[in-house]
């Protein structure tokens, strides 16, 4: 049998949400940068391509169980019990966040002309759909990166049908939700002109979650195979997996630098969806070799290190934009120029990425251990109090 927790998905997930994180720092800083004089300029600048990879090793996870119960012939996850899991993971954090957005800038700053459309958006927020209007989607002021919070949630609704079905028909399930992605992202690119509404909504991730559903499938199989086997065959695999995880990730850097040389948002958004199925597929052989690789490759990935800051890179991702931009508009740390990015005031541009990464850290921390665990503890024995009471008055019924 396969082991239980993944430790190497821990370092996969970091390292998504450090290259988004890093193309957001970007955006402030301009700050580019070098291995020698060799230019990574290519991957912060299509850093938000990494969003994928959070998306693609959400529906892994989240498919797991069903892959699990589907081998050893169990019933499947209780869709009662996912949902709560979902809310007692996800919304404490989320809600915190964009109240957070609303109480120390939103207000402070007048950024709503009207009580009106502060409120429109408030709503929309809290119900996890305000990607669904364009004012609340790409005018909002509360938060930049909490639209993948709000996908996410949408994305779940589907997944306990989906994993039933999948358990009796796996094949037709993903190759079905391939065709929609497909079809969408199709109709989109040669019948628009302009896909900020559309690039980001959950019709064009559906193959994403599909290639996530077929890993934890495959994955659940694969380790059972493995096991069986002898040491031989065992080293040779890890030796195979490590190759393909360095192919994966030559592969995944390629496909970036490509989306790099885009120029103009029309043809940035149009290159994403069109390059998504070859992204997420390099991603994951990215997050499926890993597991299988040579030890101190899972070690790198695989560590202590990469546990914690795995525990606590959600609430860094909902926190990192706001903060990056919130110094900028603080003018913190200062500089002599009103635009000090574009000066390349190189001083101010690593104090300001070194202060940014430090005070999101922070912030993360701080959230993840006072706010959402807390309130996930909370919110348990809430439900198990609820379950009480139902059944005791089932009882007296």
């Amino acid at each position: 049998m396969e082991k239980r927790r993944i430790p190497e998905l821990d370092g996969f997930r970091v390292l998504m949400v450090g290259i988004v994180a890093w193309f957001h720092f970007w955006q402030q800083s301009w700050l580019t940068p070098y291995i020698g004089s060799y230019s990574l300029d290519y991957l912060v600048r299509a850093g938000y391509m990494a969003v994928d990879g959070t998306i693609l090793l959400s529906g892994f996870l989240l498919f797991l169980p069903y892959a699990r119960a589907s081998r050893d012939n169990l019933p499947s996850p209780s869709a009662k019990e996912f949902y709560r899991r979902r809310v007692m993971r996800i919304m404490p954090s989320y809600l915190f966040t964009v109240f957070l957005m609303l109480f120390a800038v939103v207000l402070p700053y007048h950024q709503y002309s009207d009580v009106g459309s502060l409120v429109y958006d408030i709503v929309m927020h809290v119900l996890c759909i305000f990607t669904w209007d364009r004012r609340t989607y790409l005018g909002s002021q509360l938060g930049g990166s909490a639209w993948t919070i709000a996908v996410e949630m949408q994305l779940y609704l589907l997944v306990p049908l989906l994993g039933r079905w999948a358990r009796k028909k796996p094949l037709a399930v993903m190759f079905g939700l391939c065709a929609v992605s497909a079809y969408f992202r199709g109709w989109c690119v040669f019948s628009m002109e302009e896909f900020s509404m559309v690039v980001n909504q959950p019709l064009s991730f559906q193959d994403v979650y599909a290639l996530g559903m077929a890993c934890a499938f495959g994955y659940t199989f694969f380790s059972d195979w493995l096991e069986k086997k002898d040491r031989k065959v065992q080293r040779i695999t890890q030796v195979a997996a490590t190759a393909l995880f360095f192919l994966s990730f030559w592969l995944f850097l390629q496909v970036l630098r490509k989306q790099a040389g885009s120029a103009g948002y029309p043809a940035i958004q149009s290159g994403q969806m069109i390059r998504r199925p070859v992204l997420v597929l390099t991603l994951a052989g990215i997050m499926m070799s890993l597991p299988f690789s040579l030890r101190p490759l899972r070690f790198l990935f695989g560590n202590p290190v990469m546990h914690f800051l795995s525990g606590i890179s959600m609430n860094f991702y909902l926190l990192h934009q706001n903060i990056a931009v919130h110094l900028r508009r603080l003018g913190v740390p200062y500089s002599e120029y009103a635009y000090p990015n574009q000066e390349s005031d190189r001083p101010w541009q690593v104090k300001y990425t070194a202060l940014v990464v430090l005070v999101s850290l922070l912030g993360a921390i701080l959230v993840t251990y006072l706010i959402e665990k807390p309130s996930a503890a909370g919110l348990k024995k809430c439900f198990a109090r609820h379950d009480r009471r139902k059944a005791e008055r089932r009882g007296k019924a």
